[in-house]
């Protein structure tokens, strides 16, 4: 990441995070009479009624019901950071999906999120002997939403997949990996979880091999797209498993892009409940057919029905030709499938599986390179997990036509979430060379990996260099809607120069960090501080989940700074007001 620290997403399989609640107690309020003289105010011509901050407190919004473990990413070896440790919780199909929020409380959620100093700035003017104050409305830190519901966008595309030899498939990568061990390669790779022939204890058709190995192939949704798995189960469960990665991936697929009777065709999720009558039905339900093969380490039983799935995939993709001539070819039916979500938005499990594809392809064999900077400097690398990044997605409402800026954006992760979850367009700068070199590559393989889902995503701007230096930068600030900055470890140095880069920022405008840039309480204006340029922030605190972030595994917080010119102009101008009072009582 850029002169930032933590900040970008990797995370672990969905199905294997344990479920977690949070609940709130709030305390029971005494409301007392109480008359007390008040001296003259100034007086206004639309006095407001007073409010008080106490009393106004963000909702508690219920946690996520599945959780994602991370990883800390630390190696004693290059390869063995290649972990599967990333698969994120929203990417498997055997988590269950927490129940969709009311529409009554997901407008609660989006009123807390963009919280302003209005419920104190409205107030009448105070006693010449208060100064002004500013106040976050919310007094308390409330939990950042979990919104399933997509954002509506054009997803699909009318384009074939177009892959050539710079596509990076989970063969080429596995590949290099086994290449780089080949006097280790049986200890590296070779697993009791390794498919074997039950019928033939000769056969080594499935052992590990650096060029004859047991390969299996995967349709994907668009039209020319495929691409090539080695069935091999690495020894470290924690490492990249090719075929856990394949089985997520039909998954997904099965489960978003295909209609409940294509569905039929091919089995059960792994998710489902199926009656018992309906249980014993192996020559149909293929997709327990493959299970079942993972489970017992049957090769030839996966391998013959991954066959039978490809070949159901096939018909859909390439149906047969009508008998009439002149009659309209039938289209692929997963690529129209996309075209449906256009009114309801890409799914959200879609695009962290895309998300997930591409970290383990791009970045995962790399992770060790990510280790080269120095403790406790403004450069230590850090990642914000998929799922917290989606959940920021939704409390911004990032759609198409906004910009989305990340200071310090590492590796890519933020800015390509974003451009194919939301459909925004998006912008990162990082200092440092190789994860800035890593972004790149991220870029180039999930613009490939999109089209070969049959998606469109926003268009991402990469730029290696420093954030307060960049040209760039100082361009794109007035025009962006949500700007993020992972400031965790960053100095005060650096903290107050990133702030004045604030003033250019148009009203409304949201500013995401891990450290505040004002304080959350607000504070009384003075002589000092009345000009300060973070008076034009209103700050909201949010409370993040466990392993949400790369860096630790217990919860935090992060803050929501949107910039309210107005709410300041009438603080300002009761301030002045008040001092104006003093002056003429001298």
């Amino acid at each position: 990441m850029q002169v930032a620290p933590p900040h970008t997403h990797h995370q672990v399989p969905f199905h294997f995070f344990p479920k977690s609640t949070s609940t709130s107690h709030a305390p029971p309020v005494v409301v007392k009479t109480r008359v007390v003289a008040v001296p003259h105010q100034v007086a206004r011509s639309n006095p407001r009624p007073v409010e008080d901050p106490h009393e106004r407190q963000s909702p508690q919004v219920a946690s996520m019901s599945t959780t994602r473990t991370l990883s800390k990413r630390k190696s004693t070896h290059p390869h063995t950071q290649y972990r599967a440790k990333r698969a994120r919780s929203s990417d498997s199909s055997d988590a269950t999906p927490p129940p969709p929020l009311s529409r009554s409380r997901e407008s609660s959620i989006v009123s807390s999120v963009s919280s302003s100093r209005t419920s104190t700035r409205n107030r009448s003017s105070p006693p010449t002997s208060v100064p002004p104050s500013t106040h976050s409305r919310s007094r308390s830190s409330s939990v950042l939403p979990t919104i399933d519901e997509p954002i509506p966008r054009e997803c699909h595309i009318d384009e074939d997949a177009i892959l050539d030899e710079t596509l990076l498939s989970s063969e080429r990568v596995v590949l290099r990996l086994m290449k780089s061990y080949v006097q280790s390669m049986f200890t590296f790779f070779y697993s009791l979880q390794d498919f074997k022939n039950p019928n033939d204890p000769h056969d080594r058709s499935f052992n590990p091999h650096p060029t004859d190995y047991p390969v299996g192939e995967l349709e994907f949704p668009n039209s020319g797209a495929t691409e090539r798995y080695i069935l091999l189960a690495p020894r470290d469960k924690d490492h990249y498993s090719p075929i856990l990665d394949l089985e997520r991936t039909l998954y997904t697929i099965i489960e978003h892009y295909l209609t409940p009777e294509q569905r039929s065709l091919f089995g059960t999720l792994p998710q489902d409940i199926v009656p018992v009558e309906k249980e014993n039905t192996p020559a149909t339900n293929h997709l327990r057919m493959l299970r079942r093969a993972v489970a017992i380490c049957d090769g030839p039983l996966f391998m013959r029905t991954l066959d039978t799935i490809n070949a159901l995939l096939r018909i859909l993709k390439y149906p047969p030709l009508p008998s009439d001539t002149f009659a309209p070819p039938q289209p692929n039916a997963l690529r129209a499938a996309v075209a449906g979500w256009n009114t309801t938005g890409l799914p959200r499990a879609v695009a962290l599986r895309i998300v997930e594809e591409t970290y383990q392809r791009t970045v995962g064999p790399r992770t060790h390179e990510l280790n080269h900077y120095q403790a406790f400097s403004d450069t230590v690398y850090g990642e914000l997990m998929p799922s917290l990044v989606s959940r920021l997605l939704s409390l911004t409402r990032a759609c198409p036509g906004m910009l989305l800026l990340d200071l310090g954006s590492g590796v890519g992760n933020i800015v390509l979430q974003a451009a194919l979850q939301s459909g925004c367009s998006a912008f990162g700068v990082e200092l440092m060379e190789k994860p800035a070199e890593m972004a790149c590559e991220q870029r180039a393989q999930m613009m490939m990996r999109a089209r070969m889902w049959g998606l469109r995503m926003g268009d991402v701007e990469l730029e290696h260099a420093n954030m307060l230096e960049s040209v760039r930068v100082n361009e794109l600030m007035a025009r962006a809607d949500v700007v993020l900055v992972n400031n965790k470890v960053f100095g005060e140095k650096l903290n107050e120069a990133i702030r004045p880069k604030f003033l250019d920022l148009k009203e409304g405008a949201l500013v995401i960090s891990l450290e505040p840039f004002v304080a959350v309480g607000g504070r009384a204006f003075t002589e000092r501080n009345v000009d300060d340029i973070s008076a034009i922030l209103d700050v909201s605190a949010h409370d993040y989940r466990s392993m949400d972030v790369s860096w630790a595994s217990g919860a935090g917080k992060i803050y929501v700074h949107r910039v309210d010119r107005a709410g300041y102009a009438d603080v300002r101008a009761r301030f002045e007001a008040a001092r104006s009072t003093r002056s003429t009582r001298r």
